[in-house]
């Protein structure tokens, strides 16, 4: 994405070439920068690198109870302190290049319209600057304008969250309002419709984390969740989007991840990848080595959310967690072969079972990466992945009216429904009875079937995406972090599986690897410390049990880097946090 705002900024300044031959670059000031529509449309092509790459949109979700690897993000590791904060955190650069434009961009001579278009664009990054900052640190000092080194407001204390939130609505609200509809052929562009499709992200996360962090005594939730089911129905009514359903089903939901064009029907914001102009991510290398990346693969405990593509729940059947894997991942959710290596899932024509080199749990991920080999230890992936999609909407949608009590049968229909149907789910029904599996083992808390359900849905349409981490923060279930990492069910050790029913066999789960091992099958030994077996020698198997994680109470914001205290006193740490 910012490679190629780059290139795009290069082609406009070709075409300025009278405009620098008026104004030399060395007497460029704002008196003569901010003359023209396309001056601010130069300017604001730079608010874009804000927005994540592919390569983060790759790792989004590191942090996260439905993920186990080689290793625990650092967070979590149990010696996290102040003093290990990246600076980088606290850095307002981005903030004051934004705040330098609105205080410019009114000399401009151009028409309301156009002017109005523009503040909302850097408006919207504005909003997108702070909200990221809010859901670190909680308190941050409000800027508003440019300051120079003689300015008091410099080292001012931090702003209370729920003064610099309001400030974020009004951004979003004046960007909604002001922001052109038209809809580019990339999905690169920030629109109207993606404005209020952020809107619907940015308030169901403040609503849901006043509603669940009652430590704060925020008695406005309701408010939020209001604002976040209005803008989404605001993108729902508007039509400009749906979701992507293509002639087979197989491929409708992995095809939003896997196109170098990205499917604009759905992907409202995309960041877009281009083997031509070499814009690029690495989600092959990171996904399929056993040393680029952390090895990261989903927990049998996510795993068994899946429904059957009856509509039945995987977990009310007898005896669901003692199912092989080639057994278990038949007859589910499509989604579920659209995520995951399993069945007859091949590369260039060749089976493509779980890899145990790579995946400690059996449930390897595929769905960022590209079949095809040849990027697998490079950085050469050119698929564009969503930032923003209509499936997000739809669910921030749900969850806000549930959250609200005045969620209906209407409203099942127009989004889990919807997603179900794409997912091959022949029974798409709102839900009698809560689901037990989700209430005993994720969410303690909540007892209204249709919430249930909706993040249900929410974790399974959105996983890998980024979204995970901040779900846990906002409802207040940080303590999932913590849960084991439980792999698939191992019959018996010492013996040959064939995990994708291809006559070859794959893995076996040995305590000590054998002297004579089988050419192409992975010895995964089950030592009792690292890895082992729920029953010794049979049952789920539990990885990476050596890792220690750690999640506090006050774990919920970050800590503010500690240099940055150091710099302004008036910036006081959030409680708790160690400095060393």
């Amino acid at each position: 994405m910012k490679r190629i705002i780059f290139i795009a900024t290069i082609v406009l300044l070709a075409g300025c070439k009278k405009s620098f031959e008026l104004y030399p670059p060395d007497k460029l000031a704002p008196a003569n920068a901010f003359k023209t529509e396309k001056d601010l449309q130069l300017y604001a092509n730079s608010f874009y690198n804000a927005l994540p790459t592919g390569n983060d949109i790759v790792r989004a979700d590191g942090t996260s109870d439905f993920l186990a690897g080689s290793t625990v993000p650092a967070y979590i590791a149990g010696s996290y302190n102040a003093v290990q904060a990246p600076a980088a955190t606290w850095s307002f650069t981005s903030l004051r290049n934004i705040n330098y434009f609105l205080e410019h961009f009114g000399q401009a001579s151009i028409p309301d319209e156009a002017k109005n278009h523009f503040e909302g664009l850097a408006r919207f990054f504005r909003a997108w600057f702070y909200f990221d900052k809010v859901k670190q640190f909680g308190d941050v000092p409000w800027y508003d304008k440019t300051m120079d080194v003689s300015d008091p407001d410099i080292y001012k204390p931090r702003d209370p969250r729920d003064f610099v939130m309001k400030k974020v609505l009004a951004d979003l609200d004046f960007a909604a309002a002001n922001i052109r509809a038209a809809k580019d052929a990339s999905s690169s562009q920030i629109n109207k419709w993606v404005a209020l499709a952020f809107k619907s992200r940015v308030c169901l996360y403040e609503g849901t984390f006043r509603k669940y962090h009652t430590e704060y005594s925020f008695t406005d939730a309701s408010f939020w969740l209001e604002q976040s089911a209005d803008a989404a129905s605001k993108v729902m009514l508007g039509n400009q989007y749906q979701i992507n359903k293509e002639a087979t089903l197989n491929m409708s939901y992995r095809n939003l991840f896997i196109n170098e064009l990205p499917k604009t029907n759905e992907v409202m914001l995309a960041a877009v990848n281009s083997l031509t102009l070499r814009v690029l991510n690495d989600a092959n290398w990171y996904w399929t080595s056993a040393t680029y990346g952390r090895r990261l693969s989903f927990t049998k405990s996510f795993i068994n959310t899946f429904l059957k593509a009856d509509g039945s729940r995987f977990t009310d059947q007898t005896g669901y967690n003692a199912i092989p894997f080639w057994n278990e991942v038949k007859g589910r959710d499509l989604r579920l072969q659209q995520t995951i290596r399993m069945g007859d899932y091949k590369r260039e024509g060749a089976a493509a079972p779980p890899d145990f080199t790579y995946t400690y749990t059996g449930y390897m991920p595929y769905k960022f990466t590209l079949d095809a080999k040849t990027t697998d230890g490079k950085a050469e992936n050119s698929n564009s992945l969503p930032i923003i999609r209509y499936a997000e909407v739809l669910l921030n949608f749900a969850e806000a009216k549930a959250e609200l009590g005045t969620f209906t049968v209407t409203d099942w229909n127009s989004t889990i429904k919807v997603l179900r149907e794409r997912a091959g789910i022949t029974n798409t029904a709102m839900p009698t009875t809560a689901d037990n599996y989700l209430k005993t083992n994720y969410f303690t808390n909540i007892s209204d079937a249709n919430l249930l359900e909706i993040r249900r849905e929410r974790g399974i349409e959105l996983s890998m995406e980024g979204f995970r981490y901040d779900d846990l923060m906002r409802w207040k279930l940080g303590s999932l972090l913590l849960k084991p990492y439980d792999g698939l069910y191992v019959p018996a050790l010492n013996t040959l599986y064939d995990l994708n029913e291809d006559g070859v066999n794959d893995v076996s789960f040995v305590k000590t690897a054998p002297a004579n091992p089988v050419k192409g099958v992975v010895y995964f030994v089950v030592n009792g410390t690292q890895h082992y077996l729920t029953n010794d020698t049979f049952g789920v198997i539990i990885v990476q049990n050596n890792l220690k994680r750690v999640f506090e109470d006050y774990m919920y914001l970050q800590p503010i880097p500690y240099d940055q205290i150091v710099l302004n006193p008036k910036i006081i740490q959030n409680p708790i946090w160690p400095t060393k």
